[in-house]
């Protein structure tokens, strides 16, 4: 198509979330506040989310302006004018590098996810009808993209949370987060690390779809209704999915 989108590369941050958020309850949803916890590791999954605040008036009349925004830029790229597409790239690109990386683990894939939405985004641009917000279908965009990924990454029972920079050395995603003082405490940094893993081979076992659905609901906040919309299915089964999701978690992270 003679355009070619190329990933920013990682944000400072992007690696700086390296566990699940919140404290899990009967339901499949993270309680809120602060609730019994089950277990150290669950202890940690809990960490992240806790105080997520509800949107205030302002930030929903920020969001409504930008759906505005983008249904006008959209309108444009699809009259073939690419600096509009372009913008919304740059609008996008961010988010769309930290789903793939939350859900993937794996900086190269999360890069090649990165690239493929976009291009994925821009080939079907004509056939996008104001339906949903732009937002949400280029997250169904990288979600099935990121299905597709797990799926063959099981196939291939690679280990998601190790990967190989460019210079060949292995880096575990799961323990790039500093820690003076875990740093300065050769026991504490291995138990972290061991931590981490457990944390990361837990979600491991779930689906490609349970993952999916988890990592959308509790690292990008999104919520059930949306997350069925990009997976084109209903909020009930997003929910159910959520909460089978949540229950392999807590029995997977009951010892550790």
């Amino acid at each position: 198509m003679g355009t070619q989108v190329v990933g920013s590369g990682l944000a400072a941050g992007t690696l700086n979330d390296p566990t699940v958020g919140s404290v899990f309850n009967a339901g499949g949803a993270f309680a809120p506040g602060v609730v019994a916890v089950e277990s150290p590791a669950v202890a940690k999954v809990a960490a992240g989310r806790a105080g997520r605040a509800a949107l205030t008036p302002a930030q929903i009349e920020a969001r409504a302006q930008q759906r505005l925004e983008d249904d006008e830029l959209i309108r444009q790229a699809q009259k073939g004018q690419r600096d509009a597409f372009d913008q919304l790239v740059r609008r996008y690109d961010g988010a769309v590098l930290r789903l793939a990386l939350h859900m993937l683990g794996n900086e190269q894939d999360a890069q090649d996810v990165h690239q493929e939405a976009f291009l994925k985004a821009y080939r079907h641009l004509q056939n996008f009808r104001f339906e949903c917000s732009f937002y949400t279908w280029l997250y169904r965009i990288v979600t099935n993209l990121c299905l597709d990924a797990l799926r063959r990454r099981k196939s291939r029972r690679e280990d998601p949370s190790i990967v190989t920079d460019s210079s060949g050395d292995t880096i575990d995603l799961m323990s790039s987060v500093s820690d003076d003082r875990a740093g300065a405490n050769p026991d504490l940094e291995l138990k972290r690390k061991t931590l981490n893993r457990r944390i990361e081979q837990a979600l491991d076992q779930l689906t490609p779809r349970e993952r999916t659905v988890f990592e959308l609901k509790h690292y990008q906040g999104l919520k059930l209704r949306a997350i069925g919309e990009m997976l084109q299915t209903t909020e009930e089964t997003a929910k159910n999915t959520l909460f089978r999701a949540t229950r392999k978690l807590r029995a997977n992270l009951a010892d550790a």
